[in-house]
């Protein structure tokens, strides 16, 4: 008889946990530690060439961390998963490996304002072309690509507009042109309420700061490679050819499915060094165990929070992807459980300055840059995560002045419900 699957609530608690620990502890045990004793030369040599799996440093694997990576690719039933130390170095290390200079990537116009920068700007300087596309239907996508394209990327929900993207459309679209899809998963919350994999994705990025520990107590990122690309398709030589680093070792040939993750850990965070704390990676594994419960509540209470901000004069819109005069209701309905998130838009009536007193006079709510956490979070995108795009980027990210993205977390709705409500009242 096949063993059966276990279902997301229960990997969230013992994915990667090894029942055979010595000392029979419970909990996933801290390992501070920056270096491991080597059995012999021989040992050694054989790890550092990666024909032995082990421990060398902990900026390329640590103990507390792979129980972490192990429940993340559990989660979304993946072949393997790296935890970087934020979210940007986790779309970093993706891209570079897929992407050198002279080839493109083609990107969503909805993004987080951190991404959109690292791709305009950043990457550009590394000779990396970022193409971004003039909406996120899979035609303007097409009409980008050509045959330096390594990757198709967009995120499940976007940032901070709540689009969704039709992610099977564009999962197929890179199956005919034979390029990678990545996708962002941040708002899908470990796949719990998004899992790309099941809509054609290959790669998914995600931050972990956010609803994965789901505290705001740590920074991190992941990388979840689904094992299901074909490398050996002559487009990613760094993959299916020899290594530069490893004298000439080939990734496909030596770890198969897994050649992608393989690469960004022993070649990526090797040479960028942004690795996860062995606290942070202990913090991430202690909020996942939870994710679940928190996730389901910060989605209904979003819903009746932003009803009330529907119904409220001095608001002139909101965007609730669980409304259906959303844009991407269909898309979120089909793609997320409960077909929604935990946040959302809106848009006062007035000018900027209101929009700020009405900002600077919630007591509950928190005036920071920040989604997923326990409290629920206040920001004004155009004046922060978007601050760095021009006014012609803002539009068709569609950020206005007026708008404030709400992310909501744990309190008792009612009691957020009425610190909205005092905080309107203040702006006349």
């Amino acid at each position: 008889m096949a063993e059966k699957k276990l279902r997301f609530e229960t990997l969230q608690i013992h994915g990667g946990l090894q029942p055979d620990d010595p000392t029979g502890a419970r909990g996933v045990a801290i390992y501070p530690t920056a270096a491991y004793r080597f059995k012999s030369c021989e040992h050694a040599a054989n790890l550092f060439d990666l024909s032995e799996g082990g421990n060398i440093y902990t900026r390329l694997q640590n103990p507390t961390t792979t129980v972490y990576e192990q429940r993340i690719a559990a989660l979304y039933g993946a072949v393997g998963a790296l935890a970087v130390s934020s979210g940007m170095s986790a779309i970093l290390i993706a891209v570079l490996s897929l992407a050198a200079e002279g080839d493109n990537i083609v990107a969503s116009p909805f993004l987080y304002g951190g991404t959109f920068t690292q791709f305009r700007i950043s990457l550009r300087r590394l000779g990396i072309d970022c193409r971004i596309a003039r909406s996120e239907r899979p035609e303007d996508f097409e009409a980008l690509i050509d045959g330096r394209t390594k990757a198709i990327y967009a995120e499940s929900m976007g940032n901070p507009t709540c689009t969704v993207p039709d992610l099977e459309a564009l999962g197929q679209l890179a199956k005919r042109y034979d390029v990678p899809f990545v996708a962002d998963n941040t708002f899908g919350a470990a796949g719990y309420l998004c899992n790309p994999f099941e809509w054609g994705a290959n790669i998914v990025v995600d931050s972990a700061t956010k609803w994965i520990n789901g505290h705001g107590t740590a920074m991190g990122g992941v990388i979840v490679d689904g094992g299901n690309y074909n490398w050996a398709n002559g487009k990613f030589p760094q993959i299916d050819g020899p290594s530069e680093g490893y004298h000439g070792l080939n990734f496909h040939e030596a770890f198969g499915a897994a050649a992608f993750i393989v690469k960004c850990r022993v070649d990526g965070v090797r040479d960028l060094g942004c690795c996860p704390s062995p606290f942070d990676s202990y913090l991430m594994t202690l909020g996942l165990e939870t994710l679940s419960l928190r996730v389901r509540h910060e989605v209904e209470s979003a819903r009746r929070l932003a009803e009330y901000c529907r119904n409220h004069p001095k608001v002139e819109r909101v965007s609730f992807v669980g409304f259906e005069s959303h844009p991407s209701y269909a898309n979120a309905k089909k793609y997320f459980r409960f077909g929604s998130s935990a946040v959302f838009t809106i848009e006062l009536k007035g000018t900027l300055d209101s929009t700020v007193r009405f900002v600077e006079s919630l007591n509950l709510a928190a005036h920071m840059v920040m989604i997923g956490d326990s409290v629920t979070v206040v920001t004004h995108p155009a004046s922060t995560t978007h601050k760095q795009l021009s006014d012609a980027d803002l539009a068709a990210a569609g950020v206005t002045p007026t708008m404030l993205r709400i992310s909501v977390g744990l309190e008792n709705t009612d009691d957020l419900i009425d610190d909205f409500e005092q905080a309107f009242a203040h702006i006349g």
